[in-house]
């Protein structure tokens, strides 16, 4: 029994000290650091090449349009007066001072002009005969007295002086206004001159 115990005892301390043994003998392998170095940057460059992720960039905000609302400005524009359409007048000659008379400065004369109610109403009292555009000759306003049918011709007299800081042609026109003062019918006009009218002479080339 005891030289069994021994025998295993002995065999148990011959595996350990095998053991130590082979374990002692394996040499141990050293480090290559050039490896090292070469894998090092074999994996930094396969990190340089891989896909990079583009990192999203916040979206500008959508810029909001104002569309302009035109403004209609409405002018109210005032309706000018208008006679009444049955008024009219019409010129039939001069009866005096024909156009072209030569006159002499502050010469007074007397302007006489014929005419027709030419329109569908009469011309009632009141009527007048106003100045409304050249010189006045210092002529007043003519206002009707009585009544002028339709269809009616009557002679309009209006006293004229010729103005004295003027020479050549001058002109005076006149016209006949309803109760409102509305224009209607032709113009009645004064044509005269003043002073010596040099009218040019054609000269035949010998």
């Amino acid at each position: 029994m005891r030289t069994r115990l021994i025998l295993f005892s002995t065999l148990i301390l011959g595996a350990l000290l095998f053991s130590c043994e082979s374990n002692s003998s394996t040499p141990t392998k050293p480090v290559d650091t050039n490896a090292l170095r070469t894998q090092a940057v074999a994996t930094y460059a396969s990190s340089l090449t891989q896909t990079l992720v583009a990192v999203p960039t916040a979206s500008p905000a959508p810029t909001e349009k104002f569309t302009a609302t035109p403004v209609v400005l409405t002018a109210t524009l005032e309706t000018p007066a208008t006679a009444d359409p049955c008024y009219d007048l019409l010129w039939i000659e001069d009866v005096t001072i024909p156009d072209g008379t030569n006159l002499k400065p502050n010469e007074s004369f007397t302007k006489t002009w014929l005419v027709q109610n030419s329109g569908g109403c009469a011309w009632p009292p009141g009527f007048t005969f106003q100045h409304v555009g050249g010189d006045p000759m210092r002529g007043e306003t003519f206002t009707l007295e009585e009544a002028i049918p339709v269809g009616a011709k009557r002679e309009i007299s209006i006293q004229l002086a010729v103005p004295t800081d003027q020479n050549g042609l001058i002109q005076s026109s006149w016209r006949m206004a309803d109760a409102n003062g509305v224009f209607f019918g032709d113009t009645l006009t004064v044509n005269i001159t003043v002073g010596n009218i040099l009218t040019p002479t054609s000269t035949t080339t010998p």
